[in-house]
């Protein structure tokens, strides 16, 4: 006989309330099972003492772009009118990445054991965020799921396409940065030091130039470098920690925010994943608060996530959208304004798009900019470090020629 075991689970009845209970079975499928004819939904399993059943090491391993196939060729099947299960099936066998074709398996194990399609998916966090989960929740109820999955796929190919200008606007700059620090690292550790012997040989005294050069290499060379790199590493370590309390999440944050050039190109990024994710919501039919609730957790700062947080309370107080918005100064006159008129037409879902689409252009305009402005003072200060470090070493090669002459 199969040993028994406690099962915790928690799960919805048919008019979505959440219960939660201890029963004892030989395994889980058992629980769910028994559970299912009494009319509840389990969407979260584990054994007593044990971590939840979810599977683990998921996140890294999916990319969007898997996402995006996945949802894509999912919205096809459902339009064409396959059953849920069975294209779940499909794409369980098609799906290329190991990692999202298991968990699309265990999502299809808990759909036939009677949980929903998007309780299901949100069993796996680290794949399906919030926002896709919720959205998926309201296609379901509104039986428009097809449609749905057609706006969570432009959503994700809007923030991929961001994401992609982003790190592409980086490259020439990271590029010229390590070279840059590796030529004047090897002038400094390797070079330099063969000229120190040289003019130590000469006597005399060495041109000011020359001898800050000097007092680097030797700086570079010798232990208290070892020092300075554990102090560094200390002072990031530091940072980091202070970064993942809540204060200093807030204080990092709102400071990054007010940094020249990058601060305002943060906000428009800010701005654009907003006004993008909550129109997609509201356009769903998501309820504003239920909807702000998920764009808080997705903001990605802790001043614009408070912002929102304290948005939805003064929503709960019977204000408008607009009002607390302006008032948090994260989101720009423009914006405001432009949302106050969506809320007086009842076309708010509509004009967050027309905003995020303008915030979009301004976006790629910012990041082109910030490009611009990197290149050449990225090139001069390359030119200005390795030029001052060889005419510094030829000073006293020149005045070694005068007093020859």
């Amino acid at each position: 006989m199969a040993a028994t075991t406690t099962f915790i689970w928690s799960g919805k009845t048919r008019d979505g309330k959440i219960q939660k209970g201890e029963t004892p079975a030989s395994n889980k499928d058992d629980v769910v099972n028994a559970l299912k004819k009494q009319g509840i939904a389990v969407t979260n399993i584990k054994a007593k003492g044990a971590g939840d059943l979810k599977i683990p090491g998921f996140g890294g391993g999916v990319e969007d772009r898997d996402i995006v196939i996945f949802t894509r060729q999912f919205a096809t099947m459902i339009d064409a009118g396959l059953p849920l299960v069975q294209c779940l099936e499909i794409l369980e066998g098609q799906t290329e990445n190991k990692v999202l074709a298991k968990a699309i398996g265990e999502i299809r194990q808990a759909v036939e054991a009677g949980s929903t399609y998007a309780d299901a998916l949100g069993k796996h966090p680290k794949i399906f965020n919030d926002l896709y989960v919720n959205l998926v929740a309201a296609g379901e109820v509104g039986g428009i799921l097809d449609t749905i999955l057609g706006r969570l796929t432009g959503y994700i190919e809007k923030n991929m396409k961001l994401k992609k200008q982003i790190k592409a606007a980086m490259v020439y700059p990271s590029v010229v940065m390590t070279v840059a620090i590796g030529v004047i690292t090897v002038l400094m550790i390797f070079v330099i030091p063969m000229f120190a012997k040289m003019f130590s040989d000469m006597g005399g005294k060495l041109p000011v130039p020359t001898q800050i050069v000097m007092n680097i290499s030797y700086f570079m060379t010798s232990r208290k470098m070892i020092y300075l790199c554990i102090g560094i590493g200390a002072v990031i370590f530091g940072i980091k920690r202070f970064y993942a309390t809540k204060k200093g999440m807030v204080l990092m944050d709102g400071w990054f925010l007010k940094m020249p050039i990058v601060g305002n190109l943060l906000r428009k990024i800010a701005v654009s994943k907003f006004t993008r994710t909550l129109g997609t919501l509201m356009g769903a039919g998501v309820p504003i608060m239920d909807g702000l609730d998920i764009v808080a957790k997705t903001a990605g700062n802790k001043v614009v996530e408070n912002a929102i947080i304290a948005t939805k309370n003064s929503i709960s107080e019977g204000k408008n959208l607009s009002e607390p918005l302006a008032k948090s100064g994260v989101f720009p006159p423009m914006v405001t304004q432009m949302i106050s008129v969506g809320e007086s037409t009842g076309a708010l879902d509509a004009m967050l798009a027309k905003i995020a689409d303008f915030y979009d252009d301004e976006v790629d305009n910012a990041v082109d900019a910030l490009t611009a402005a990197l290149e050449p003072a990225l090139m001069v200060f390359l030119g200005i470090s390795v030029g001052f470090i060889i005419i510094a070493m030829y000073l006293p090669i020149f005045g070694l020629a005068d007093i020859v002459g």
